[in-house]
């Protein structure tokens, strides 16, 4: 069997946006399980994805206020075609990254986080693959903004980074 996952993160709906861009949402539609690494901003996307995604799973940013702290945790955790899936927001600095991941999240093989909006795909030691799908609405210092595309199928992860117009 195979699961599609969305991940997006950092969409500070409306500070930084009016709303998700339409290509997000057709996303959303296609998608197993849509995965928010937090930053939203605004209830309002949250209960949007929840609306619209047959699974969804979140957690809160630095930016995201008591009302979504009430509604999601700081980490979650999934399984997925047996693979054990974390979620944070925030993993520091990116120099020794994925040592310091492997240290905190023992026995996880795909770590998503977001924050700094900056995609980022690699391989810790251990073997956990490292995911940031970077910001559909606030590009920092991308060219473009961007999403990502999982798929996972007999444990085997591909996941291709989706630029937005």
């Amino acid at each position: 069997m195979t699961t599609r996952l969305l991940l997006i993160a950092d969409t500070h709906v409306p500070k930084r946006a009016k709303r998700l861009p339409d290509a997000v949402l057709r996303a959303v539609d296609d998608a197993d399980i849509v995965i928010h690494a937090g930053d939203w901003v605004d209830l309002a996307t949250l209960d949007l994805l929840e609306s619209r995604s047959p699974v969804m799973h979140g957690v809160y940013g630095n930016n995201d206020g008591p009302d979504l702290r009430e509604r999601l945790p700081e980490i979650a955790r999934l399984t997925v075609e047996q693979v054990e899936v974390a979620v944070i927001h925030e993993t520091g600095q990116a120099q020794k990254r994925e040592e310091r991941m492997d240290a905190a999240f023992p026995g996880v093989d795909l770590l998503i986080f977001g924050h700094s909006h900056i995609p980022w795909d690699t391989v810790a030691p251990s073997g956990m693959r490292l995911l940031n799908p970077g910001s559909p609405t606030d590009r920092r210092r991308q060219p473009v903004c961007t999403m990502m595309s999982v798929t996972i199928d007999a444990r085997r992860i591909d996941a291709t980074l989706v630029p937005l117009a």
